[in-house]
């Protein structure tokens, strides 16, 4: 799809004061610290080193902004739960976080990445809580689907569908794999729906 083929970075914020003008449509990227947020970005976008990839949690310490090639945004928020972050910096994350998906006017529904074989951990849910006030759409990637043989990842995205069903019905999941690619056609469809590229994918 022509929208991500050409996402090229556009810029880096650590304060809600610097954030650019909210002139396009922004679908933001969060999960936890490792889980594979950013080696999503890059197989969405099919670049390899579009959005850092760090084998050391918390390196995402920034809101990070790719432009696609439409004007529209993939936004990459800072990894969250690394627990060796300092308390003060862990705080300026949250705030920055919760504020930014909770009042941000172009940010259209939130990406939230988990690891398939860690999924809902106490701070995804928070997250969710975060969004669920906004109405907006949620999108779940269990990540790292080639770690686990298909029965056990098919019967966790029953699990966490179940969940999502019940508790934030704005909300759909998915397997998704960077290193097999498993996934990536279906989750650039639906976000390319959410960004207008293909309005007549359901």
């Amino acid at each position: 799809m022509s929208g991500f083929q050409h996402t090229t970075f556009y810029t880096t914020v650590n304060q809600l004061r610097n954030l650019p003008p909210p002139n396009g449509v922004e679908i933001a990227f969060a999960g936890r610290s490792n889980a594979g947020k950013s080696s999503a970005i890059n197989s969405l976008a099919n670049r390899g080193r579009l959005a850092f990839v760090s084998k050391t949690p918390g390196r995402t310490q920034h809101i990070n902004f790719f432009q696609l090639g439409c004007g529209h945004f993939l936004v990459d928020l800072p990894g969250y739960g690394y627990a060796k972050v300092p308390p003060e910096i862990r705080r300026h994350w949250e705030h920055l976080l919760s504020t930014y998906l909770q009042t941000r006017e172009s940010l259209y529904g939130m990406v939230l990445i988990m690891d398939v074989r860690h999924p809902l951990t106490p701070l995804d849910r928070r997250m969710l809580a975060w969004f669920a006030s906004t109405g907006k759409p949620v999108h779940v990637l269990l990540t790292k689907s080639d770690k686990l043989g298909r029965q056990q990842a098919g019967k966790i995205l029953k699990d966490v569908l179940r969940f999502l069903r019940e508790t934030y019905p704005q909300c759909s999941v998915q397997l998704f794999s960077s290193m097999t690619r498993e996934g990536v056609e279906e989750a650039t469809a639906l976000l390319g729906t959410w960004l207008g590229l293909n309005p007549d994918v359901s």
